[in-house]
């Protein structure tokens, strides 16, 4: 494997220098060929999508395919404007010159994808990879083994692999991968995971991308609408079984209307999921034993035997149901949580939902600034401007979760702990593009103060 990555690399190298990538007309039929492509495998796809994670088909066009789709045919529409180069206005210090901006690509990018939305975690950044004129290497997850089958199959009969190339396998051939010097590093993936990646692409002073994750509030204040935000929240903390990077990872409620919530919230599970979550055709499955476990641990040692170390604690309000032979967790909201239990230190990334209470915002503000900053956070009621003003994170929605990936106008990514990057539209087209600065000289004149003895200084102090 070691062999074949270098070799692919090596071609890819060759490939990108021959400048075949850098014609607009080439990146346009590029992106023509993976919509192609994604339609003919559309149906083995969503199949694959529903074996790995019990996804539906629905809910698999929805927070897969279509957002591929979407990205694809805006790149199509504006890559012409996207990549025209910049003019800049020149200071009178160097004036005839004329300035300008262009955008080239980094060239040989490397894009490692998660398992829980991993179509869309792969695809999207490959359509800036193409957008931006580079070529890529492409690694799925593991983790769900027919998705990746699938994405290979599709991949390899669409590309030739001295453009786009794609392997499988395990954190091992991460390694093998990641010790290949390439331009550009684009991961998706846990904080822990994203550390070892910049630690690599380090080596080589390598740019990336990081793409990860954390722990985002669910703020309730009790100005908020309760009905609404008992159905917003109990979607996205529902979407994909919790396992989304930017779902909602944790509730705080303001103490008036912590009951009444969280009625509500029970109420909206029931409506979305019906009464057994189990049978419900759209709740995904967790992806595997190992994920299933490390939730299980978090719930109150009375309602399971945990074989992982550490004490769970807080009671089960609602929920705690599952099933090890079917990966199921139900929608879960732990209550009497203490903040320095094992369910608050990490990213649950599963459908458990530990409440915290709080009487004053300025009591968010500082539980949340004093933890590292999250991919997202969200606040319903109407003192939006105050936590926007006092607090930090990758994105915000304000009465509302997850909808901030939706507009690929705005940027997507983290800050701090949660990643560095942004991506989506036109920010996929530079991540994957180097803003070149181009300033040009004319020869018929040639100002003699900038040359030594630099006479006429004092005229010259005045103009700089």
């Amino acid at each position: 494997m070691q062999n074949y990555i270098s070799t692919t690399r090596t071609k890819q190298k060759q490939y990108f220098h021959s400048a075949t990538t850098l014609a607009l007309p080439f990146r346009k039929q590029m992106l023509h060929k993976l919509l192609h492509a994604m339609k003919q495998y559309e149906q083995s796809l969503a199949e694959a999508l529903w074996t790995d994670l019990h996804k539906s088909y629905e809910e698999a066009y929805l927070t897969e395919l279509s957002i591929v789709y979407g990205e694809i045919r805006n790149h199509l529409r504006h890559l012409s404007r996207w990549a025209r180069p910049e003019r800049k206005s020149s200071p009178l210090a160097i004036m005839p010159a004329t300035s300008r901006i262009i955008k080239e690509p980094l060239g040989n990018t490397l894009i490692i994808a998660p398992w829980n939305y991993p179509v869309q975690l792969l695809l999207n950044p490959l359509v800036g990879a193409i957008s931006a004129g580079c070529t890529a290497m492409l690694k799925p997850s593991p983790y769900v083994p027919n998705v990746s089958r699938v994405l290979t199959e599709m991949i390899r009969a669409t590309f030739p692999e001295e453009y786009i190339a794609i392997v499988e396998g395990n954190r091992e051939v991460n390694k093998m991968l990641l010790a290949e010097r390439w331009d550009l590093i684009f991961f998706t993936g846990s904080p822990s995971l994203g550390k070892m990646v910049m630690e690599a692409a380090s080596k080589h002073l390598t740019p990336v991308v990081l793409e990860l994750g954390g722990k985002s509030p669910c703020i309730i204040d009790k100005s908020a609408d309760l009905k609404v935000a008992a159905k917003r929240v109990a979607w996205g903390k529902a979407l994909n079984a919790g396992q989304t990077c930017i779902a909602p990872d944790y509730l705080m409620i303001h103490e008036d209307v912590k009951d009444k919530f969280l009625q509500l919230l029970v109420k909206e599970w029931k409506h979305l999921l019906t009464k057994d979550p189990q049978k419900a055709k759209h709740f995904v499955r967790i992806v595997s034993d190992k994920a299933l476990d490390r939730l299980v641990s978090y719930l109150p040692a009375s309602s399971h035997t945990s074989s992982l170390k550490g004490e769970s604690e807080g009671s089960i309000y609602y929920g705690g149901h599952y099933d090890k032979a079917e990966r199921y967790l139900s929608p879960t909201i732990l209550t009497n949580v203490s903040p320095d239990a094992p369910v608050m230190q990490e990213e649950i990334f599963g459908p458990i939902f530990p409440v915290l209470t709080f009487k004053q915002l300025d009591e968010v503000i500082t539980f949340v600034n004093e933890r590292e900053k999250p991919l997202a956070l969200y606040y319903f009621g109407k003192e939006d401007k105050k936590i926007l003003r006092h607090t930090s994170s990758g994105g915000t929605c304000i009465n509302d979760v997850i909808m901030h990936i939706v507009n690929h106008k705005v940027p997507f990514g983290g800050v701090g702990n949660s990643g560095m990057g942004s991506y989506h539209g036109q920010e996929s087209f530079l991540a994957f593009s180097h803003r070149r600065a181009v300033i040009k000289t004319p020869t018929w004149v040639d100002m003699p103060f900038r040359y030594m003895p630099y006479k006429l200084f004092e005229l010259v102090k005045n103009l700089v």
